[in-house]
């Protein structure tokens, strides 16, 4: 995944005062970004249930500093989801740009499936469904609008790899992340071994390549 440090990595993580649109003071924010990186580290140890006392504990800061922050914990949770929606949509962004274009799409997914099954990131918090599907979501309009974005990045990834003559043109960008969201949900639930992990992508893949592309991987 991208490291904190980069830009977009530090707009995802920027914040305003509580029901202030004023941008937060600099010790205000480094707290805030404190309490992130913490909750990502503890949320992906431990899931939903995980609680706010453990991550103002990780992060070093009281639970009023949590609570001033993100009043609620479904409020902290958007904001997590918000911010690893943005730091993976960046990094898939930079790949379309300056990455190979018959191999983004399969070096992106392979990545994300890793990450899940060895729990280095909250991405069983991505399962929220897709905006305009008439469900109510708990995620909230911001974390959707970041989904969007996310998904859009994935879709060009598609595009780009279709264009290259690697992706089959009959594969829909929607089809990829349904994919790519079980296949991650599968890998993080079900703690699959690298073995696993590679014959069951080497299927996937095979299925979405194009029959030359896939007679040149062999």
């Amino acid at each position: 995944m991208m490291s904190h440090d980069s830009p977009s990595a530090q707009g995802a993580g920027t914040g305003t005062a509580p029901g202030s649109s004023r941008p937060l003071r600099a010790d205000a924010q480094r707290n805030r970004d404190r309490i992130l990186d913490a909750a990502e580290q503890v949320f992906a140890e431990h899931g939903r249930s995980a609680s706010t006392e453990e991550v103002a504990a990780r992060a070093g800061v009281a639970i009023g500093t949590v609570f001033r922050h993100f009043p609620t914990k479904d409020e902290l949770l958007r904001a997590i989801m918000k911010r690893l929606l943005g730091r993976v949509t960046a990094e898939i962004v930079a790949l379309a740009r300056g990455g190979d274009p018959g191999t983004a799409l399969f070096e992106v997914f392979t990545r994300l499936v890793d990450e899940a099954a060895e729990k280095k990131s909250v991405v069983d918090l991505l399962d929220v469904g897709p905006a305009g599907d008439g469900v109510e979501h708990p995620a909230g309009g911001q974390v959707l609008g970041a989904l969007e974005l996310f998904t859009a990045a994935v879709g060009e990834l598609v595009r780009q790899g279709q264009r290259a003559g690697a992706v089959d043109p009959a594969v829909a960008p929607a089809a990829v992340m349904a994919l790519l969201t079980s296949t991650c949900q599968g890998a993080l639930r079900g703690g699959w071994d690298s073995d696993l992990r590679r014959r069951t992508l080497a299927i996937i893949f095979a299925g979405l390549r194009t029959h030359a592309a896939e007679r040149d991987t062999r």
